[in-house]
């Protein structure tokens, strides 16, 4: 009896060390129609501009085909144009690696139609180029489905993004703090020359 319980808990380990039982986002089915207000090439400003994200399943596909489906997830994604030279935008088939839809937008219920979901541009999204995609996870939070707004290819219905990344506020926050201190010792040494002046009179 101690034989086979050994086995599968030594399937189950290697399946875990080699990440082989990982969702692969090819393995998952284009299921939903996932469309938005933005339109090719358009800029949106973060913290100000918004968005209109709608979402249902594919009418076309037998019935029963989202029986299993339970929540959907709805992510806004790097274009790979924005994945250029950019380690931790990087795309993987493995979901848990994957580093393309960072900025989760709404979490809901799954609904088979009449979707649709208003969404500001949160500040701290990053400048680049960005479409939507949608996951539909089961029961176990897995994901079974997606559907996005682009194609296979990802270069249709790209929209950009103008914002302060992270990496430009922190250089800004630095350029103004050099500044003050070089004011402030401006001033300082001002003063003290001021003092020596007076001094050297007073002898």
């Amino acid at each position: 009896m101690a034989a086979p319980g050994f086995i599968i808990a030594a399937l189950v380990f290697s399946c875990l060390a080699a990440n082989s039982c990982a969702v692969t986002f090819s393995s998952l089915p284009n299921n939903l129609i996932v469309s938005a207000s933005t339109k090719q090439g358009q800029v949106l400003k973060a913290g100000e501009d918004k968005i209109t994200i709608t979402w249902s399943l594919n009418t076309s596909l037998p019935a029963g085909t989202d029986s299993s489906y339970h929540m959907v997830e709805v992510k806004l994604c790097y274009a790979p144009i924005s994945q250029q030279d950019r380690a931790w935008r990087r795309t993987e088939d493995d979901l848990t690696r994957d580093k393309t839809c960072q900025h989760k937008i709404v979490t809901r219920p799954y609904s088979r139609s009449n979707n649709t979901f208003t969404w500001t541009v949160q500040k701290d999204v990053p400048t680049a180029t960005y479409f939507i995609r949608a996951y539909v996870q089961n029961s176990h939070d897995e994901e079974c489905a997606y559907g996005q707004t682009t194609d296979s290819h990802k270069a249709t219905n790209l929209f950009d993004v103008q914002a302060i990344s992270g990496r430009h506020a922190s250089l800004d926050i630095a350029s103004v703090c050099f500044s003050a201190f070089s004011i402030v010792s401006l001033f300082g040494f001002f003063f003290m020359e001021k003092r020596k002046a007076k001094s050297s009179q007073q002898k």
